[in-house]
């Protein structure tokens, strides 16, 4: 059963394969595999909504993505929400850039008639690449511990943007940014 829709960022393969790394790892060390197991791609979230109708957002999501180029990402720190479901997550450096393309979305997303939650506006949005979800309270510290044997900073290119259905996730369509084709 769907629990919502996200239109997402995503990264260059070697970007990816670093993200990966530390799935993989949290994993091997049964910390968390929760996003292994719904099937999630390493990615930004720039938008979320419980409902939503995906081929209402394709012509807009491709237009949007046809008019950008690669991003460029840094994830610099390691970082938790003060909230029960013990995220863990790659915080990419704040740019203009990174911000602008949010806030550029979610107005282009708005003019369809789709409401913007209040953690997706602006002044509000908190871009992070999730890399364990669920850990329980008792592992954080050591997940923690392993997530900064990562040598940040991380560094590489957002590269794709696309609109996926979750949990499991299940991409419905994406494209390449400058792109006018499909990713």
């Amino acid at each position: 059963m769907s629990r919502g829709f996200s239109i997402e960022l995503y990264f260059d393969p070697a970007l990816e394969n670093q993200v990966l790394k530390a799935w993989n790892v949290l994993a091997r060390r049964q910390i968390s595999t929760q996003l292994i197991e719904i099937e999630s791609r390493p990615h930004i979230t720039l938008f979320s909504s419980p409902v939503l109708d995906p081929a209402k957002l394709e012509s807009v999501v491709k237009s949007f993505a046809s008019k950008q180029e690669p991003l460029a990402l840094s994830f610099s720190s390691i970082g938790t929400f003060p909230n029960e479901k013990n995220v863990l997550f790659l915080a990419p450096a704040p740019t203009m850039a990174l911000l602008q393309f949010q806030a550029q979305l979610c107005e282009a997303v708005k003019k369809e008639g789709i409401e913007i939650g209040e953690e997706f506006k602006a002044d509000a949005w908190i871009p992070y690449c999730p890399v364990a979800q669920e850990v329980p309270k008792t592992r954080m510290a050591e997940a923690f511990c392993v997530l900064r044997e990562l040598k940040l900073p991380v560094s590489g290119y957002a590269m794709d943007i696309g609109v996926v259905e979750f949990s499991p996730v299940r991409e419905h369509f994406s494209f390449g940014l400058g792109n006018s084709g499909d990713a």
